[in-house]
């Protein structure tokens, strides 16, 4: 199969059969073999009926409904290990994102050599509130991670597949997914400008605040966990035997000047006066602290349990092939 298209969507009624019926034209006209993975991350409207009825008149729409809201990361980790196509197209629900720029992205994954080509919206059809927040943490991305993206959180990207199977979404990563991508070893990481239209049915899903404060901590997570992961007593073990050292030769400086004033009967005061003795202890216990959180963080790491169990309701569609 040529292509798999991943549609993660929440109360998306009134989109889903211009979607559908718009994809299908481009996959026809260009003689695309495609399945369309739809994924209802617990819609509470119609959404579920509708993607029902549509793979009953397309049998290469598949359909994936939670029990519940798992949030966008979930729908698209569910979907790409579920995927069969060589390239993978995710794309929003709501019409902004146009099915007329896969065979494009395509043909980078397919001829151009790209491990990912992501979406630019140069133009956008986005409230302030949404395009502020976005340009911000764009930039802050682009210098945390080396990856030189205008538009990181673009939700139209296209992926070689042995990518979306190599790494693991979760929370609210799906934003950075070019970044742990490149930490998987998939540098090769393309842009394409795309055309971006203004929302036609229904109101947007993600929250300006919630990102503001959520997208910092996803970004901190996410290079640590590249850079660390699989060596934390590198980071804890490292920083903690830096402060050791150096609240133990503090300590056995201030015991060494006691010693010797005493020895050459110079006027002295008690070591807990000195308050240098405070800081010298404090670094010491920090530095064996950080040493033991190392030793327990290599633990958890070879023992973590599995993060993406989600509960799935229904399916259909799904492929033997």
């Amino acid at each position: 199969m040529q292509i798999s298209i991943v549609i993660p969507l929440l109360n998306e009624e009134e989109s889903l059969p211009e979607l559908e019926a718009w994809i299908r034209r481009v996959m026809e006209a260009n003689n695309f073999s495609y399945e369309i993975v739809m994924v209802d991350d617990g819609s509470t409207d119609t959404s579920w009926e509708v993607i029902e009825k549509l793979s009953k008149a397309n049998s290469n729409i598949r359909g994936i409904k939670f029990r519940r809201n798992y949030g966008k990361s979930a729908a698209l980790h569910t979907a790409f290990q579920a995927i069969k196509g060589d390239v993978v197209i995710t794309m929003d629900a709501d019409l902004q994102d146009s099915p007329d720029e896969i065979p494009e992205l395509y043909r980078m994954i397919k001829e151009d050599g790209f491990d990912i080509v992501s979406g630019w919206k140069k133009e956008r059809h986005d409230p302030i509130s949404k395009t502020i927040p976005t340009k911000l943490y764009n930039g802050v991305t682009r210098w945390m991670s080396g990856i030189k993206l205008n538009d990181m959180n673009c939700g139209l990207k296209a992926y070689r597949g042995e990518v979306v199977k190599s790494i693991e979404v979760y929370g609210e990563m799906h934003r950075y997914i070019p970044v742990i991508a490149k930490w998987s070893g998939f540098s090769k990481i393309g842009e394409k400008v795309v055309q971006h239209q203004a929302r036609k049915f229904g109101v947007t899903k993600f929250g300006s605040f919630k990102r503001f404060i959520r997208g910092p901590l996803d970004l901190l997570s996410i290079t640590f966990v590249g850079r660390f992961g699989k060596r934390p007593m590198h980071f804890f073990g490292s920083i903690g035997i830096i402060m050791f050292i150096i609240g133990f030769f503090s300590a056995f400086y201030i015991g060494a000047n006691k010693i010797y004033r005493l020895s050459n009967e110079l006027k002295t005061v008690l070591i807990t006066d000195n308050p240098y003795f405070y800081i010298a202890l404090t670094s010491m216990i920090l530095g064996t602290m950080l040493f033991l959180t190392g030793f327990l963080a290599e633990l958890v790491s070879r023992n973590a349990p599995q993060r993406n169990a989600y509960l799935i309701e229904k399916e259909i569609g799904k492929s033997n092939e």
